[in-house]
């Protein structure tokens, strides 16, 4: 059967189980050759099933958790022949969760053949580990350098046990890391880590873009036992981890390796971080030696999901926010001098540059752009020291489900009035695959400050009103957030089939846009749910339903004259992904009762942990045109 039908060709029973006793630090032969027959054996089913995700078009991570089936296995034999070890695999690096799906199958929790529906909706097989939903998965990572503080407190509340972490190069540079190294060598936790250094990460080289970083370095800066090995010589690393298994304290074994060692097309690269392309899978697997139909069997017969509904009030052409950001900075600094710049405005990546827009301003404008790891918080403060110049301004930007991470940095910026404009793309919840810890949706805790001072939370619907926005706000003063989605999304159109924010469009901070007026209500919507929610008032209008639509580019100010024309409405609908807890409809209500306006009132945002995949997390939150209408339909009778 071709596809995702296929039975899993790769025979996972054919793992042998295996015990190592760390009080013999040489492997026998015997021992060795298991070893390397089950690291090949699982390297080879990752591969196959990582690169489903390429085929549906889900993305996903191959290389990480690739590099360390040599410690999962190893760490599986110790768990095989004693109880004094905790026998979970944490894992710091969410983004490896193909390892933990990998032991779910071994372990009987899933079948081997349910692996190809790797981050496919609906598959509970997410982009990382969520406790609860995949059987067998023992943990929720969530995001990248989270887990060893939470691994100390299971060290603390199982002191007879030994507890493992899988660590990475990429993950250690977050500052939490810093934080629980500390505690574990003041309370001599029995913690061990290990650590894939395998100097890549989605950005770049940390050797080249942070230099200076050693992990093994700062580990044992901060106290811990250490050993660095050559990752790839199964030898070293086993007499490695049986040394820090028998050292009383906490203690770290980093394994030095390319990425994705022995994989040709991706071997050493950037590209070992994102999820191995199909081609290259082919490949890798047809030089393993298994048949070429094998696996073009599978991988050719995979196809990515389709959406077929077709969207009123909006183009067929799409762009990217989350790129255009970039490209409207770039934009505003074409105007000025390489040197003024460079005086003016810094740019600082937290490793994220592709993926939030900032690569364009690195590869134009590099007198402004700084390279750095993945250090939020320090990296925020950064761009608002840069601002505490009256006449300076610092850019700063990752994804929205981060901007929880720098709350207090943010707070510190406000009372020293530093001037900072913070880019979040991945806002919301549309097309994240990655699931439920990398949903972007509270966005407004960046209005954290009291009421007598302002900050300017920002997301623009489509390409040409980020420009728009971009143009007005670069150089505004104070704290500015401007939230894009990791989806493209098309162009508003008004009823006349132009574009809505074409020629002739200014945007104006704290006023609300009336795209449509309507007497039987108005929805209010903002970002990627304002095309939906154009669509859903158009086919209302389309049935007779007069139903008007506001656009609320500016998110967290009153627009007075509009809010008492809608509160003045027969009723008010708030359509967003955020949040619904802590969203735009959360407040707005308030803001409607203040002023003794009491239309019928009702909000939507997501309320739920995602499905995975792409296209269907926004209907799985009730949240597409026909939930809308069903909504409006409500308020309305």
């Amino acid at each position: 059967m071709p596809g995702t039908e296929s039975a899993f060709p790769i025979d996972l029973k054919k793992y042998r189980k295996l015990t190592l006793d760390p009080s013999k630090p040489q492997l026998t032969a015997e021992q060795k050759s298991t070893l390397l027959h089950n690291i090949q054996l699982l390297r080879d089913a990752l591969v196959l099933f990582t690169a489903t995700g390429a085929a549906r078009g889900v993305s996903g991570h191959t290389g990480g958790a690739y590099d360390t089936i040599p410690e999962v296995c190893i760490l599986l034999s110790l768990f095989e022949a004693s109880e004094k070890y905790l026998p979970i695999v944490f894992d710091e690096a969410g983004h490896r969760v193909a390892t933990q799906y990998l032991l779910a199958a071994l372990d009987g929790h899933i079948p081997p053949e349910h692996l190809l529906h790797y981050r496919e909706a609906n598959s509970k097989l997410p982009g990382h580990p969520e406790l609860g939903l995949t059987p067998g998965v023992k943990f929720s990572s969530g995001r990248l350098g989270h887990m060893w503080p939470m691994v100390n407190g299971v060290a603390m509340a199982n002191k007879e046990k030994v507890v493992f972490c899988l660590g990475s190069d990429g993950s250690q540079q977050e500052g939490n890391d810093a934080e629980a190294a500390r505690l574990a060598v003041a309370q001599n936790l029995n913690v061990k880590l290990l650590i894939d250094d395998n100097d890549v990460t989605i950005a770049g080289h940390p050797s080249q873009y942070l230099k200076g970083y050693d992990v093994s370095k700062t580990l044992e800066g901060h106290g811990l036992k250490v050993y660095t090995v050559q990752g790839e010589d199964i030898d070293a690393l086993w007499a490695a981890i049986a040394a820090i298994v028998t050292y009383d304290g906490p203690a770290a074994v980093v394994a030095k390796r390319l990425m994705a060692p022995g994989v040709a097309d991706i071997e050493g690269s950037t590209h070992g971080h994102d999820v191995i392309p199909v081609k290259a899978a082919i490949k890798y697997l047809t030089a393993r030696g298994y048949p070429t139909s094998m696996s073009e069997g599978i991988l050719n017969n995979i196809k990515p999901a389709s959406a077929p509904y077709l969207y009123i009030g909006s183009s067929k052409e799409v762009g990217a926010n989350r790129v255009v950001f970039g490209e409207a900075v770039n934009l505003v600094l074409d105007k000025l001098s390489k040197e003024e710049a460079a005086e003016k405005v810094m740019v600082i990546d937290s490793d994220l540059e592709g993926s939030t827009g900032l690569k364009v301003i690195h590869q134009k404008h590099p007198e402004v752009f700084v390279p750095s790891g993945i250090m939020e918080r320090g990296n925020f403060s950064t761009a608002a020291g840069f601002g505490f110049d009256a006449n300076k301004f610092g850019v700063f930007s990752t994804f929205s489900a981060f901007l929880e991470m720098v709350i207090s940095e943010v707070t510190m910026a406000r009372l020293n009035n530093c001037n900072v404009l913070s880019h979040f793309s991945h806002s919301g919840v549309d097309e994240m695959a990655d699931n439920t810890c990398h949903f972007g949706v509270n966005s407004f805790f960046a209005d954290n400050g009291l009421s007598d001072v302002q900050s300017w939370l920002y997301f623009p619907a489509d390409p040409l009103q980020m420009v728009a926005v971009i143009q007005r706000v670069f150089f505004e003063r104070g704290l500015r957030f401007v939230f894009s989605t990791r989806s493209k999304v098309p162009y508003i159109l008004k009823e006349d089939g132009t574009k809505f924010f074409g020629d002739g469009y200014e945007f104006v901070p704290g006023k609300d846009e009336t795209i449509v007026e309507g007497k039987a209500g108005y929805v209010v919507s903002f970002g990627e749910m304002l095309y939906r929610s154009w669509d859903a008032v158009l086919r209302c209008r389309q049935q007779g339903l007069d139903v008007g639509l506001i656009n609320k580019p500016t998110l967290n100010l009153v627009d007075e004259q509009t809010l008492r024309k809608i509160g003045s409405s027969p009723f008010v609908l708030v359509v967003e992904s955020l949040n619904q807890k802590t969203g735009l409809g959360s407040k707005m209500g308030t803001w409607l009762i203040e002023r003794q306006l009491t239309p019928k009132y009702g909000y939507m945002g997501t309320t739920k942990e995602g499905c995975g995949g792409l296209s269907e997390q926004i209907p799985y939150q009730n949240l597409d045109p026909q939930s809308i209408i069903m909504k409006i339909k409500q308020l309305s009778n």
